[in-house]
């Protein structure tokens, strides 16, 4: 079996973790990809909890990649860079404006190389605009673009505890690229892929956070509380989700509670109604389920199909039955930072096979290999001129 990206090579400039995580996702499913680094390397090999010389920040953006140092302030260097990008099908960088063009390697000078080839940009902000200069890290990207305002609402704004828009502007990447190589197999032409973080989160935001602000104009029913999702409900030992969407889950609810009468009240006939009132719908729910144990509230509702789970912590996911079902999470050795453990790719094929997951490289493990496919002699001399390490 292939994988899906087989045969495809990604130059990867990019560093921390949104550019990182979009190359590991086509490194998952095997295209080689190159990470370039500076003589310091990508600053995430230093950060959070690390072993052996590698961080877990590193290792969990960075698998399945080869690594090659080059110092780019170098001519030599750069020369190689050119050969590099020469037999790439993408790169990727997350500079910040203006700066790979500076660098000698903005897209006009990468497409004199290899004109067809997949130019992604990675910006916080966009390419253009009032605050297209700034420096940029995920908080700054979930405070502008409304998340902390939905999580915590607006006299009490709250960050997300995970660096969501990183996250997600890597995923956007990830597809957009394999949009963009599937647009080169049909037309023979290279594209210039751009994602901002602030554009991929707000998009992000829109299909729930932003429904009440998606119909412009008079005639608009009443808005959507968004109220439902602010917490879970507390039971005698523990916490549950329970959501009834359908009037069928309701009715459920309602038997599982030994409460039928609620669904006779107008407050909560329909599911505009039970939105319209879910401050006073959530006071009596919560009330109910504290009195039985988490397990079996659970057992309740499942057996009337309302959709329900425990609230888990971390560590409770590594003795989950159904993550376990799903072979999710594995545990592999690396060569320096010892037992490991991961999610596999969550995407699954079923005629193509996914990377193994090469572990997360060491700084500079492949620059020599990489130079010998390009060609380059006198690596000790490139390293005694600082061009390489």
């Amino acid at each position: 079996m292939t994988t899906p990206l087989q045969g495809l090579r990604v130059v990867d400039l990019t560093s921390m973790v949104s550019g990182p995580y979009a190359t590991q996702l086509l490194a998952d499913q095997g295209a080689d990809v190159v990470k370039v680094e500076t003589p310091t390397g990508d600053l995430m090999r230093y950060a959070g909890p690390a072993r052996g010389g590698m961080s877990a920040v590193f290792l969990t953006n960075n698998r399945g990649k080869r690594s090659v140092v080059l110092n780019l302030k170098k001519a030599e260097a750069m020369s190689i860079l050119k050969a590099l990008i020469a037999t790439a099908d993408a790169l990727v960088q997350n500079f910040r404006p203006g700066a790979a063009e500076r660098m000698g390697i903005g897209e006009d000078a990468v497409r004199a190389i290899k004109p067809n080839i997949v130019y992604a940009s990675i910006s916080g902000f966009g390419e253009a605009g009032p605050y297209a200069s700034k420096r940029v890290y995920d908080p700054v990207i979930q405070a502008l673009s409304g998340v902390m305002a939905v999580q915590g609402g607006a006299s009490s704004p709250r960050y997300m505890r995970t660096i969501l828009p990183d996250k997600l502007t890597a995923m956007t990447m990830a597809q957009a690229i394999t949009a963009a190589l599937l647009g080169r197999e049909r037309t023979g032409q290279g594209d210039h892929v751009k994602v901002a973080m602030l554009d991929a989160t707000v998009a992000w935001m829109w299909p729930d956070a932003m429904i009440n602000h998606t119909l412009v104009g008079a005639g608009v029913s009443a808005p959507l509380s968004m109220d439902a999702y602010d917490s879970a409900f507390e039971t005698q030992d523990g916490h549950i989700v329970a959501f009834a969407a359908s009037d069928d889950e309701w009715h459920g609810l309602a038997r599982a509670l030994n409460r039928p009468e609620l669904t006779e009240d107008p407050r909560f006939k329909t599911l505009a109604d039970r939105a319209a009132h879910f401050p006073e719908l959530f006071d009596m729910l919560g009330a109910a389920f504290r009195e039985h144990t988490s397990a079996e509230w659970l057992a309740r509702l499942d057996a009337e199909q309302v959709p329900c789970a425990p609230v888990q912590s971390v560590e409770d996911l590594f003795a989950d039955a159904q993550i376990a079902a799903n072979g999710l999470i594995v545990e592999h050795e690396h060569p320096e930072a010892g037992a490991t453990r991961q999610p596999r790719p969550a995407a699954r094929f079923h005629t193509h096979a996914l990377d193994a997951g090469a572990p997360a490289p060491r700084l500079g493990e492949h620059t020599e290999e990489i130079l010998g496919e390009l060609g380059v002699g006198d690596v000790a001399g490139l390293r005694e001129r600082g061009a390489v390490a």
